[in-house]
């Protein structure tokens, strides 16, 4: 980065100038220098959910503000690829720029595709022959492993959805869902901590189904609810705040009553 002028903080050249210094070894931040890509990985991962968190609240600020430090973790990756030898930022822009060409032929290319159904199949007709030139034998053995569980349950159901390997309706699934969870009353019966954890999984992944039959995204449901729960719970902190009481002195049912009545409230 030149000294002499200030840089242009709007163009991504900035960016990648500060994150080089950043690990330079002559004068870098010893914490970045540090870092690799498995060390990274989690940041990339929480910055993604904090992007979708901005979004979900509604809050273009934090969306903003977000969206940089999202961009900042691809920078990142890309600076210690560099390093490695293996590729830089402008081959990730190009990769994605490149796929992005490929996968609507209907707008860069001649093909003709009339509605959103005939898109998403051509899109996937063309992620199935990038995972085949991967030399990928299964088809599921490209769903990211990072993902949250919930999600990629979902994917992964999503793939086996396409050869025919699904239930038919949300009815099917909710049968399947009173099935494993007789299944996790007897591993709880018999105290079985292998068999619990064992059967509280395939209750997740059948909720997971069920998720994907009613067309909703179970981590935005579940997030939803987390925020639900601390509607509630600061209503009864509040509330007995206002009694001039601890929590630890409120009994279960006092609670209870006033968790219904912040229920109410919504």
């Amino acid at each position: 980065m030149n000294q002499s002028e200030p840089p242009d903080n709007r163009n991504i050249n900035a960016l990648l100038a500060v994150m080089a210094q950043l690990r330079n070894p002559q004068g870098g931040c010893p914490w970045d220098l540090e870092q690799n890509f498995k060390t990274i990985a989690p940041y990339t991962i929480e910055e993604a959910y904090e992007v979708a968190d901005a979004i979900g609240r509604g809050d273009m600020a934090a969306l903003k503000e977000e969206l940089g430090d999202l961009l900042f973790q691809a920078v990142f990756h890309a600076q210690m690829a560099q390093e490695r030898g293996l590729f830089d930022f402008g081959d990730v822009v190009a990769a994605i720029t490149d796929k992005m060409v490929r996968r609507h032929p209907h707008i860069f290319a001649d093909a003709d595709l009339r509605s959103a159904d005939e898109q998403t199949d051509a899109w996937e007709h063309q992620k199935a022959e990038e995972r085949s030139a991967k030399g990928y034998d299964s088809l599921l053995d490209d769903v990211p492993v990072g993902h949250a569980g919930l999600t990629r349950a979902v994917k992964l159901q999503k793939r086996a959805a396409r050869v025919g390997f699904d239930w038919t309706d949300a009815g099917d699934v909710l049968n399947k869902i009173v099935e494993e969870t007789r299944e996790l009353t007897e591993a709880i019966d018999n105290a079985d901590p292998d068999a619990i954890e064992d059967e509280f999984g395939d209750l997740l992944f059948v909720l997971a189904n069920l998720s994907r039959h009613l067309k909703v995204d179970p981590e935005a449901a579940l997030r939803r609810s987390n925020e639900k729960f601390i509607r509630r719970f600061q209503f009864i902190e509040r509330e007995v705040a206002r009694s001039e009481r601890n929590m630890d002195a409120v009994s279960l049912d006092e609670m209870e009553a006033l968790w219904n009545q912040a229920k109410a409230t919504e």
